[in-house]
């Protein structure tokens, strides 16, 4: 079930907006509003702060609503469920991806290192980041998940706040791609190559902003109410 009939209220939160409504995470992810770490402020804070009207991105969200057909309220699930979803949907994809995306920027650098353009350095950023993404994700499955399949909620505080600061370096990680990559905007005389890069790295952080809000502000909140 989805809220898509009640009115975006500018006081609710933007975590709030991304778990209840359709289209919202599509919306803050245009206008670049962090809705995963940073999601605990009001659509009114975050708008103000981002200098966006927040009447016009109501507006966007109600428009994005209506295109999307197949939405789950996984604040309405069980957390053994959300668990399952999130190894298939987010653990298994982001190992496949990054080995494929850091194969890629090596291969962009060794090309064009000598064009004032080539993203020098990426390389190097997504082989620590696909390190410490990995090891995040083994100690979720090894030790955090275990705890709360079990119903040990309100014991895994520790290990949920040591995850939550791991995500937040993931979104400094982010942020620094795009520091390198102009936005994933590829120069006029990018290869296809480059190209693919560009649009692979916009994905992944696509996907790993979905990934961390649903640990962050829905599973993690729901497990320590026991």
């Amino acid at each position: 079930m989805t809220t898509g009939n009640e009115t975006v209220r500018p006081e609710q939160t933007v975590a709030e907006l991304a778990t209840r409504r359709p289209g919202a995470s599509r919306v803050f992810y245009r206008h670049g509003l962090d809705f995963c770490c940073g999601g605990h402020v009001s659509l009114a804070d975050a708008c103000h702060t981002a200098g966006l009207e927040t009447r016009t991105l109501i507006d966007e969200i109600e428009a994005e609503d209506r295109s999307v057909e197949d939405f789950e309220r996984w604040d309405e699930r069980g957390v053994p469920e959300m668990i399952d979803h999130i190894l298939v949907r987010f653990h298994e994809p982001h190992r496949a991806e990054l080995p494929r995306l850091l194969a890629m920027a090596e291969k962009v650098e060794r090309v064009h290192g000598e064009k004032p353009s080539c993203p020098r350095g990426l390389a190097a950023r997504l082989a620590r980041m696909h390190e410490e993404l990995v090891q995040h994700m083994e100690k979720e499955e090894r030790v955090l998940f275990p705890l709360l399949r079990a119903g040990r909620g309100r014991m895994a505080a520790m290990p949920i706040q040591v995850m939550e600061q791991e995500h937040t370096d993931h979104g400094r990680n982010l942020q620094r791609l795009r520091e390198l990559t102009n936005d994933y905007q590829p120069p006029a005389e990018a290869c296809g190559t480059w190209t693919a890069l560009y649009l692979g790295l916009a994905e992944l952080e696509r996907e790993l902003m979905q990934h961390i809000h649903l640990e962050n502000n829905v599973l993690f909140p729901r497990a320590l109410r026991g």
